[in-house]
């Protein structure tokens, strides 16, 4: 299998609404469609690379209003699994003084629908480039096994694993059992993306300096660890990079981390893994012009760049 006979980005992950607070007071909220997952497949399609989701919907509403949005952003729903009973989770994102999101409550009819690993379609992943995955859903028994299925497939199939820790602790029964979870992955990926915040929890540390020395025991070839205002932590075969980011005004930081993901992955789509300095800096400056572009808009799908928006940024 060539580079060239690589099509597609895979992602994998629930479908949610995200209910955004219309300002800092949280009294009302605007319905989107969201999920970090379905953010990251949006976010690449708009910055002209090819996105699928691997994703699970139902007859409902909610389900269609998702289903539509991701057709209308033109990421491929062709390996998407569909269960009539199945209801799209919901969750309420509150906003700080500080223009930071809190993700208060969640709202799932269905937790124990989810796609099964006998769902995985292997030709999903015969011609992806990458898949990436999060932690979002791996708290669910039935998502866990699913998502080690599909990081064995795609490794399997040549492809290139990435993982954004996006971690959600409402979510989990403890936060030791979140922690055993996550990096239980870390020897299969080649790509790991975490806030300062998820390094310190994943490592129980509370400097950069400690905490991206413990995560470099688990041997990823990749470690991205972004750090708001002040761009991103680089690290390359254990060599620590850092790459700043430009200033802006920040409006709504809930996007900031998806549209991150996204150029990275577009990067590596076009380009390879990094395997340079060089190659890895330039990787994480197009992630961080867009994390800082989608920081200066409100939400988290409607602030992702656009091509139009990125295309200035290009090589």
């Amino acid at each position: 299998m060539t580079k060239e006979d690589k099509d597609y980005i895979l992602v994998y992950g629930d479908a949610f609404i995200d209910y955004i607070a219309d300002d800092v007071t949280n009294t009302s909220f605007t319905k989107y469609m969201g999920g970090a997952t379905v953010n990251v497949a949006a976010g690449i399609s708009r910055i002209g690379a090819p996105s699928a989701l691997i994703t699970i919907t139902g007859d409902d509403e909610g389900s269609q209003f998702v289903r539509d949005g991701l057709a209308q952003e033109g990421v491929s729903l062709d390996y998407a699994v569909f269960n009539p009973v199945k209801r799209v989770s919901g969750v309420y994102v509150h906003l700080t003084e500080a223009c930071e999101r809190i993700f208060k409550d969640y709202v799932d009819e269905t937790p124990d629908l989810q796609v099964e690993a006998t769902q995985l379609n292997e030709a999903a992943f015969k011609h992806a480039s990458a898949l990436t995955v999060c932690s979002g859903t791996m708290f669910h028994p039935t998502a866990l096994d699913t998502t080690r299925a599909a990081v064995e497939l795609a490794k399997e199939k040549g492809a290139i694993i990435a993982m954004d820790a996006n971690i959600r602790p409402l979510r989990w029964s403890s936060e030791q059992i979140c922690r055993e979870t996550i990096t239980s992955f870390f020897e299969h990926v080649d790509i790991l993306k975490v806030t300062d915040e998820e390094l310190f929890f994943l490592t129980e540390t509370t400097s950069l300096e400690e905490g991206i020395e413990q995560l470099n025991s688990y041997l990823v070839p990749i470690i991205l660890v972004t750090v708001g205002e002040n761009g991103t932590y680089a690290v390359l075969n254990g060599e620590v990079i850092h790459v700043p980011t430009e200033k802006v005004v920040p409006v709504d930081t809930t996007g900031a981390g998806d549209a991150f993901m996204a150029g990275v992955l577009r990067d590596v789509h076009y380009n390879g893994l990094p395997t340079t300095e060089e190659e890895l800096v330039r990787c994480v400056s197009f992630g961080n012009k867009l994390g800082a572009l989608a920081a200066t808009k409100a939400g988290a799908l409607t602030a992702l760049p656009f091509y139009d928006d990125i295309k200035h940024l290009l090589k």
